[in-house]
């Protein structure tokens, strides 16, 4: 699914992405896994998406663009921006494989380890234009198992995952524990038409928020060394980059063959 913590920005070349199933981490059948959790039984009108959902989104004066957790009707949005912008030299049919494959782990999802946290953040411009597609799933005689999902098109600007499973963090102790405290950014996405508002500075504005109300002390990410668009972005926003020191086996993104990354941190603002 996603190459985490990698903002998708304007950069010198696209990267040379592999058909082979793609994870932060680990790998599923079409593109990576590191995937936002999705609750079994959500409450209704909520994207399986997210974990938690704020009751008041986030509306940032002068832009118009409201940051808030992604819902049901934005999967498909969500998974279009995500494979238009990391993987936008993939041609038909296989584009629109990666996005249904997206789209399905949206529904799908995997559950996070006990006490982690995740939740996919979008940022929606309300003057685009939006166009919906309504799919009806399920048995109409079983008004428990029939659901009304919706492909939306024209309003999602940028998405962002963020959390605090840790899995692109070096595990502690000799029992390789998983570490705390520290919210982890990854998959952070604008769309090409949206690009120079703004739009990326505030997901990532969001994201710092809620590391902050799980409690995190700091957030960390990767970034690709060769995209200076978002290394300029997240040292703007604090980010130090952190020297790995050359034998150690700190776990990484699996994106593409000869891709390095910049792994940067941050304390977590307290305001």
């Amino acid at each position: 699914m996603m190459p985490p913590a990698l903002l998708s920005l304007p950069r010198s070349s696209s990267p040379s992405v592999s058909p082979s199933p793609l994870c932060p981490g680990r790998r599923s059948a079409a593109v990576q896994r590191h995937r936002p959790s999705i609750p079994s039984k959500p409450a209704a009108g909520i994207c399986y998406a997210s974990q938690a959902v704020e009751l008041l989104p986030s509306l940032y004066p002068g832009t118009g663009v409201v940051v808030r957790d992604a819902k049901l009707e934005d999967c498909w949005e969500v998974a279009d921006t995500h494979c238009s912008s990391f993987f936008p030299g993939y041609k038909f049919p296989l584009d629109l494989v990666l996005r249904l494959d997206r789209y399905i782990a949206l529904l799908s999802g995997f559950s996070v380890p006990p006490g982690c946290t995740r939740s996919c953040l979008v940022a929606v411009n309300p003057t685009a234009a939006n166009s919906a597609i309504s799919i009806e799933c399920g048995d109409l005689r079983d008004a428990e198992f029939h659901g009304k999902y919706g492909l939306s098109k024209g309003s999602v600007a940028g998405i962002l995952t963020v959390d605090t499973v840790a899995d692109f963090l070096p595990r502690r102790g000799r029992l390789k524990q998983r570490r705390t405290g520290i919210a982890y950014i990854a998959n952070v996405a604008v769309r090409k038409e949206e690009r120079r508002k703004g739009i990326a500075k505030m997901l990532v504005a969001e994201a710092e928020a809620r590391a902050r109300s799980w409690g995190c002390r700091s957030v960390a990410l990767h970034c690709d060394v060769s995209n200076l668009a978002a290394l300029r972005l997240y040292k703007s926003q604090g980010y130090k980059s952190i020297r790995i020191p050359e034998d150690a086996k700190w776990p990484i993104p699996k994106i593409a063959e000869g891709v390095r990354y910049e792994f940067m941190m941050k304390l977590v603002p307290k305001s």
